[in-house]
C-alpha cells in the first residue's frame, strides 16, 4: 500500500492528541494506515512449537521488519490443544481488534471444525490476509515398520480390525480428514490416535506408540531418514520434495486432495479496513521474499503463496465443498 507522508502522520498524531477523534473528523484510514503497525505484531499459532505450522510460520515471518514489508517484527505465540480448537476459539473470541493480534489459520482444519463441532470461529467472523503455503498430508510408518506400502497396511488391518493405530494433529485437521478417506477406501477399521499437533503427532510413530501416522510433508520430509512415507493424499506426486513417493490414487485408493493444508494469516472480523489493506499489501509480498522461499525449500516445505481475495475465495469453495464431503465420513 501507499505509505502517507510523515509530515500527515505527524499532523494525525498531533489531531488525536488534542483530542480529536478520528471517528469525527476527516478521513481516518489513511491515518490509521500510515500509524500502523507502529510496534511489534503478535501471530498466534494454534499448535504445538516445533510443528509444520510453527517451523514455518517462523519463516515466512522472519522478513517483517525490513522496510518492504511491515517495519515491526512479528511474535509467535502458540497455544495448542484440541486439535487448534483452544487457540481459534481464543482468538476469534478475545483477540483485539486493531491488527497486532493476528492468527495463522490452517484450511481445511478450521473450516471442517467449525462445520462439525460448535466453535467460536467460522469463516463468517474472521478475514484472511494472505496464504503461504499448501502442504499435503502423507501416511508415515516407523523404519523398522513391516508394511513397505499401504497395500501392506490395509491387509494387516483387514485381518487385523481396529489394531492399526495411525497419529494425526486432532479431531477434524487435515490429517483426521485424510484418515477417514484412507479408512473409507481402504474398507478397513483403523484406530486414530489424536495428539495436539503435528510435532508430538509424528513423535508417537518415531518412538513407536502407534503403528502409523498421518501428517504434513514438511514434517515428515525433515524426518524421512528414520520413517517409511508410503503414500500422499493428493491428486499429484510431490516433485519437490518425494518425487517417489506415489500417491493414495496411484495404489488403487480412492483419496483426494481434500486434506491438504493450507496455511496462511487472518485477523479478527471488526479490524478496521484501512488495517487489514495494509497488512493484505505487505504480507504476501513477504511470504514471496527470495530469502523466505529458499529457507521454505531448506525446511521441505511446499510454498504457496495467495492473496487476500485469492483466500476468501479459497475459503468459501473449502466450506462448500467440506460441508459435502463430511456428511458421508465419520468421526472414529
Amino acid at each position: 500500500m501507499q505509505r502517507r507522508s510523515m509530515i500527515k502522520t505527524l499532523g494525525a498524531a498531533a489531531f488525536a492528541a488534542a483530542g480529536v477523534s478520528f471517528g469525527l473528523g476527516l478521513a481516518a484510514g489513511p491515518a490509521l494506515a500510515d500509524a500502523f503497525p507502529d510496534h511489534p505484531v503478535s501471530l498466534m499459532v494454534a499448535y504445538s512449537p516445533g510443528g509444520a505450522t510453527d517451523f514455518q510460520a517462523r519463516i515466512v515471518t522472519m522478513m517483517a521488519a525490513d522496510d518492504k514489508y511491515l517495519k515491526q517484527p512479528i511474535v509467535i505465540l502458540n497455544r495448542p490443544g484440541a486439535g487448534g480448537k483452544v487457540g481459534w476459539n481464543q482468538f476469534a473470541s478475545k483477540a483485539k481488534t486493531d491488527g497486532y493480534e493476528m492468527a495463522a489459520y490452517n484450511v481445511p482444519h478450521f473450516i471442517a471444525q467449525s462445520i462439525v463441532f460448535d466453535t467460536k470461529y467460522t469463516i463468517g467472523n474472521l478475514e484472511p490476509v494472505g496464504n503461504w503455503g499448501a502442504d499435503p498430508a502423507v501416511f508415515v510408518v516407523n523404519k523398522d515398520s513391516p508394511f513397505n506400502s499401504v497395500a501392506d497396511m490395509v491387509a494387516y488391518a483387514k485381518a487385523n480390525p481396529g489394531k492399526v493405530t495411525v497419529s494425526g494433529a486432532g479431531l477434524y485437521v487435515g490429517h483426521h480428514i485424510a484418515f477417514l478417506q484412507i479408512q473409507k477406501a481402504a474398507g478397513a477399521e483403523l484406530k486414530y490416535v489424536p495428539h495436539k499437533g503435528g510435532a508430538p503427532a509424528l513423535k508417537s510413530v518415531l518412538g513407536g506408540q502407534v503403528m502409523a501416522g498421518v501428517n504434513n510433508l514438511s514434517d515428515a520430509y525433515r524426518s524421512r531418514d528414520n520413517l517409511k512415507i508410503l503414500g500422499i493424499a493428493d491428486l499429484e506426486r510431490d516433485k519437490d520434495f518425494l518425487p517417489d513417493v506415489p500417491t493414495f490414487k496411484e495404489q488403487g485408493f480412492d483419496v483426494d486432495d481434500s486434506s491438504v493444508n493450507f496455511r496462511g494469516i487472518m485477523v479478527r472480523k471488526g479490524t478496521p479496513q484501512a488495517v487489514i489493506d495494509v497488512l493484505a499489501d505487505a504480507v504476501p509480498k513477504m511470504f514471496d521474499d527470495a530469502r523466505v522461499k529458499k529457507q521454505m525449500k531448506a525446511g521441505g516445505s511446499p510454498v504457496r503463496v495467495m492473496n487476500r481475495d485469492q483466500v476468501k475465495a479459497m475459503w468459501a469453495e473449502r466450506q462448500a465443498f467440506l460441508t459435502e464431503l463430511l456428511k458421508d465420513l465419520k468421526q472414529n
